[in-house]
């Protein structure tokens, strides 16, 4: 449990720990219908490429076979809808998000391409999931955790929710590893996408913060300390791009 007084980053910011979901929540309820068109823009459209690493990851099965992912953060669906598409009729997903305005979006896409029977939408909070223990054969998580105020809490969740065999991933912005690619990569992060945003949402303020957010989150090994101390096994990550993104692994054994 947290202490009074006990602090946390947003972007840049150190603020109260309670209050950073909060101001979280403001930033996806402002850029929610506009979210998966900032994704191509800001990225030049490889986030579709890293999501796709992440549901080759994830390979779910191609029969009949009960399949259930958990979606955490997943708000408008995008992780499910790949990985329905690539799964056979036993599969189910579920996307769990805190943002109400994310998970419409999500419903609507879902009703749009014809998924809604094989993906549901559920408001709960990553640190406190409203699922029982072992319910799930996969744990998704994509641009997600580094807005969670205690990740902490959250991984430990994710634990708790997997069925023993299954497994976690995280697909999250890391830090660049090549070297004159991370000036170009901070030159294009603060200076083009607050602008962007503030064209196409109207809210350059929401992607100043997650830009800042970016490089507040731990690094690649550090991260993977964090996995394997929620209880997790044979935890690895790979780098994308050059450092920009992480795909993160881990079992519950």
């Amino acid at each position: 449990m947290n202490q009074p007084g006990e602090t946390t980053h947003f972007g840049f910011r150190d603020v109260a720990l309670e209050e950073k979901q909060t101001l979280v929540n403001d930033v996806f309820h402002s850029v929610a219908q506009r979210y998966d068109l900032m994704n191509d823009l800001m990225s030049g459209g490889m986030h579709r490429l890293w999501k796709s690493a992440m549901i080759n990851a994830l390979n779910p099965p191609r029969d009949d076979s009960p399949f259930a992912l958990l979606d955490v953060a997943g708000g408008t669906g995008d992780i499910s809808f790949r990985a329905a598409k690539a799964s056979g009729h036993g599969f189910h997903a579920t996307v769990c998000d805190i943002n109400s305005d994310m998970l419409e979006v999500g419903r609507q896409r879902a009703a749009q391409r014809h998924l809604d029977h094989q993906v549901d939408f559920v408001e709960g909070n990553a640190e406190t999931l409203p699922f029982a223990d072992r319910s799930y054969d996969a744990y998704t998580i994509a641009f997600g955790i580094r807005n969670v105020p205690r990740i902490d809490l959250a991984l430990k969740e994710a634990y708790r929710v997997l069925r023993p065999g299954s497994r976690f991933l995280c697909l999250e912005f890391s830090h660049v590893d090549v070297p004159g690619l991370d000036k170009i990569y901070d030159l294009f992060s603060f200076n083009v996408i607050p602008q962007i945003g503030r064209v196409v949402t109207g809210d350059a303020e929401s992607y100043q913060y997650l830009v800042e957010s970016i490089r507040k989150f731990p690094k690649p090994n550090d991260f993977a300390e964090m996995i394997r101390a929620a209880g997790f096994a044979r935890v690895s990550y790979q780098s994308l791009s050059g450092g920009i993104v992480a795909l993160h692994s881990g079992w519950r054994l």
